[in-house]
C-alpha cells in the first residue's frame, strides 16, 4: 500500500508522460542541494556528452574538459537565449547596454583562447565544440544545421569531429 501510494506521488510531481516518452531523462543517485540548500533529488535530461561518456565513446577527462568549456561558455554569456533583467530600465539607445563585468570577459577571453587552439570558430572542431558543448546542440543538429563550412556532415563524420576536438580541449585543459 505505502509503495503505491509513493509511486502516485512521483507520478503526480515527476515528469509528464509526453516527457518521460521521450527517454533520456533520469534522477541522480545522491541528492544535490536546491537553491536554498536543502537536499533534492530533481529530474534531469541526459545531454549527448554524459550519454557518449557512459557508452564509452569519451573519456572522463573528455567529459570534465567538455563541462569545463561548458562552464567557461555560460559564464562569458555566450549562450544564444538570455533572459532580459526585468530590473533595467529600457533605454532608447543601443548604447545603454549593461557592461561585461571583468570575470565575463575573463572566460571569454578563456573561450576564445581554447577555440584558437583548436583551429579557431570556423574549424570543423571549433564549430563543433560551439554549438554541440556551448550552445548545447545534439551531435545530429550539429551535422544537419550547421555542418562544417556550412554544409551538413553525416552523424558519424559530426561524432568523430566531436571526440577528437575533445580530445585536443582535454589537452589544452591540461586534464588527464
Amino acid at each position: 500500500m505505502r509503495k503505491a501510494k509513493k509511486a502516485r506521488q512521483e507520478d503526480e510531481f515527476g515528469p509528464t508522460p509526453e516527457r518521460l516518452r521521450q527517454g533520456g531523462i533520469e534522477r541522480p543517485e545522491h541528492a544535490i542541494a536546491d537553491e536554498a540548500g536543502r537536499p533534492a533529488r530533481p529530474y534531469r535530461g541526459l545531454d549527448t556528452l554524459t550519454l557518449m561518456l557512459r557508452r564509452g565513446t569519451i573519456t572522463g577527462g573528455m567529459h570534465q574538459a567538455a563541462e569545463d568549456f561548458r562552464a567557461l561558455f555560460h559564464r562569458a554569456s555566450l549562450d544564444p537565449l538570455r533572459v532580459p533583467d526585468l530590473g533595467r530600465i529600457r533605454s532608447a539607445t543601443r548604447d545603454a547596454e549593461m557592461p561585461l563585468s571583468l570575470g565575463q570577459v575573463e572566460a571569454r577571453r578563456k573561450v576564445w583562447s581554447a577555440l584558437a587552439a583548436l583551429g579557431g570558430i570556423a574549424s570543423p572542431a571549433g564549430s563543433c565544440l560551439w554549438h554541440v558543448v556551448g550552445c548545447e546542440w545534439s551531435v545530429k543538429d550539429w551535422a544537419v544545421r550547421q555542418g562544417w563550412g556550412g554544409k551538413p556532415v553525416s552523424p558519424e563524420t559530426a561524432a568523430g569531429i566531436l571526440i577528437a576536438a575533445l580530445g585536443a580541449l582535454q589537452a589544452y585543459f591540461g586534464l588527464r
